[in-house]
């Protein structure tokens, strides 16, 4: 598999990530993101031996889109520190079942992960488990009965987008983790990580990338 390069230095490398690949390992063994930028270095500058890539932040297997790489240790731990204090900003599209009652909305939910089922739970009201959750929304388009959210969220927790969407009884293409009718042909879902925009970790000048949507059908409308 080619790696899709968006944006590359001698600090970051940032990519198109496709879905149903993995960004770090797991029990399954399959082959990661981070290995493909590893065997990108080595041939793209010859470099023998062991390559330095350091994983950023995380997407869902079954999620497209922009992914944050750090060539360097310096890199990482400042880049590390950027997400950590929330000084970055990240757009995603999602393309739902049901359009949303309010054409633009906040949401604010305490969720609560089941790391034995990888399956999250949402709570309207504040609960001593969970951890507050906030994203925005704004619908986008109407195109061939399917809604295009823009969706950013204000905190990063896990499954945090497709989880608080469901809740609104918004569940996302192909999600059949959270309420999608039917799965879509490849096995994704219709959320892709569109656009990241931070703070370059030695030149401190500000960094957008967006990632082009997937080839499949289910984006073809809003192309």
């Amino acid at each position: 598999m080619l790696l899709d390069v968006l944006f590359e230095d001698n600090h970051v490398l940032v990519v198109n990530k496709p879905a149903g690949l993995l960004v770090h390992g797991d029990e399954t063994g399959d082959a990661t993101l981070a290995d493909l930028a590893k065997e990108y270095i080595r041939e793209k500058y010859n470099k023998p031996g062991n390559v330095f890539i350091g994983v950023v932040h995380r997407l869902d297997r079954p999620v497209s889109g922009v992914v944050l790489l750090a060539k360097t240790s310096k890199a990482l731990t400042r880049l590390n520190e950027l997400f950590r204090s929330k000084k970055t900003t990240k757009t995603y599209w999602a393309v739902v079942q049901n359009r949303p009652k309010q054409e633009q909305g906040n949401l604010v939910h305490w969720l609560v992960k089941d790391s034995s089922r990888n399956i999250t739970k949402a709570f309207a009201k504040e609960n001593a488990a969970g951890a507050r959750s906030e994203l925005n929304y704004k619908l986008l388009s109407n195109k061939q009965g399917k809604c295009l959210l823009e969706v950013n969220p204000i905190t990063g927790r896990p499954h945090q987008i497709r989880v608080q969407l469901s809740s609104m009884r918004c569940p996302i293409l192909g999600d059949l983790k959270y309420g999608a009718a039917q799965p879509l042909p490849d096995k994704s879902i219709a959320l892709h990580a569109r656009q990241l925009q931070f703070d370059h970790p030695t030149l401190k000048t500000p960094v957008i990338v967006s990632a082009p949507l997937p080839p499949t059908d289910v984006w073809t409308p809003f192309r």
